[in-house]
């Protein structure tokens, strides 16, 4: 094994966090910038036949695909920190417990404050699960997380044939009213906005209890097995797996997809449960083209360019927030309601390149992103430096994105 081996897999790792990054933003930002998303309804504004282009796109090629990358790499980060805990001769159940707090604590301030779709305190709660399942064999974690998965599909399918969703869901007129009624929360100040997020709270548990929760353990686990057998460690990209899963992966999971945005995305239950079953292949496939991509000479600058956002996927995931509040709520420039399907696209990728500059350059200056650095303290029980030194040990300059550490600082979500 060379000396370059660790640093080049937690780029990976970080690359392909910092490319899931770029999605979970373009699916927040729809709801972010209109009431109408949360309320299953199209905002009539937008309707042309352009629009409704973007939003079949966003549905079969977004939607629901990047939270299963961030969870998985959520779980695969686990396994680094309990590896950190363990050559620091440290209590790995106190540090995780530290962390996990700090992530509900986060959590719960950027429901209130910025976006009431957070994932962080979802996360917080699964990961304790996490932590009681850490010591299982690797076959074990597999089956509780395809337990999981199953029981999510069976529910979703059992209430789409036995319950009458009419009889809880708004008829339409009623949704397009309490859509316009949501934008104009959006458009208020502090008072309005922090309310709207608070009267979202009952939603947010259920959607945590029986859908997010559940799925993103599974990932965790599965992310967890990944990061035991290092299977991000050894990707030279030419191996013929990741051909394999392209192959099957963007077949069935496009097909999902299709059934998923045919039969109305969230609005329709069975078409929630295909993209459920489908989505973690597309979110595979993703990958293996990703890796495939970071791999080749050709197109090595992929890594070098996503790698220092995934690094400060917490930071860069806030900030996001930031960036709608100020963007689409009164609080800011109150644009809420204006911006077409395309132009929220353009505007996430306007973001999101953005954050790739500057992660790269605050990188160049400090060890961690601010988020990042304050959960580590946290999490270590103990102040870490902050300012990046500009040389290792041995004299040879250290790579802005890198840790001189590397095995320790990756897994920020």
């Amino acid at each position: 094994m060379t000396t370059q081996n660790p640093v080049r897999r937690l780029l990976d790792v970080d690359a392909v966090r910092g490319f899931a990054l770029l999605g979970i933003f373009v699916v927040n930002v729809t709801f972010m910038a209109s009431g109408y998303p949360g309320n299953l309804v199209t905002d009539p504004g937008f309707g042309s036949g352009l629009d409704n282009a973007v939003r079949t796109f966003s549905s079969v090629f977004v939607d629901m695909k990047f939270y299963v990358l961030f969870s998985f790499l959520f779980g695969y980060s686990f396994t680094l920190q309990m590896e950190a805990a363990s050559r620091a001769g440290a209590a790995i159940s106190a540090r995780m417990l530290r962390r996990i707090g700090g992530l509900l604590v986060l959590g719960a301030l950027h429901t209130v404050f910025l976006y009431g779709g957070d994932v962080l305190t979802t996360y917080a709660v699964a990961c304790l699960t996490l932590l009681l399942l850490r010591n299982v064999k690797d076959r074990t974690a597999i089956w509780i997380a395809v337990a999981l998965y199953a029981l999510v599909l069976v529910s979703l399918v059992a209430s789409a044939l036995l319950v009458d969703r009419s009889a809880f869901l708004p008829g339409e007129a009623e949704a397009l009213a309490n859509g316009q009624d949501a934008t104009r929360v959006l458009l208020g100040g502090w008072g309005a906005n922090i309310g709207g997020h608070i009267a979202g709270l009952p939603l947010l548990l259920l959607q945590a209890v029986t859908l997010q929760g559940p799925t993103a353990l599974g990932l965790f686990l599965l992310g967890m097995v990944a990061g035991r057998r290092q299977w991000l460690a050894r990707v030279s990209g030419s191996e013929p797996v990741l051909r394999r899963i392209q192959w099957i992966g963007f077949p069935v999971g496009l097909l999902g997809s299709i059934v998923y945005a045919a039969s109305g995305g969230n609005g329709n239950t069975l078409g929630v449960a295909a993209s459920v079953a489908t989505a973690p292949l597309l979110a595979a496939a993703y990958v293996a083209t990703l890796l495939r991509v970071m791999h080749d000479a050709r197109t090595a600058a992929v890594q070098a360019a996503l790698a220092p956002a995934g690094r400060m996927a917490l930071t860069n995931y806030l900030g996001q927030s930031v960036a709608g509040l100020i963007t689409f709520t009164g609080i800011g420039f109150g644009l809420a309601g204006t911006f077409s399907p395309l132009a929220l696209f353009a505007f996430a990728l306007a973001v999101f390149v953005a954050q790739l500059v500057v992660s790269a350059l605050w990188l160049r200056r400090f060890r961690y992103g601010p988020v990042e650095w304050a959960l580590r303290w946290l999490t270590n029980a103990r102040r870490p430096a902050f300012v990046a030194p500009p040389a290792d040990p041995g004299g040879k300059t250290v790579p802005p994105h890198v840790d001189p550490v590397p095995a320790v600082r990756s897994g920020s979500l």
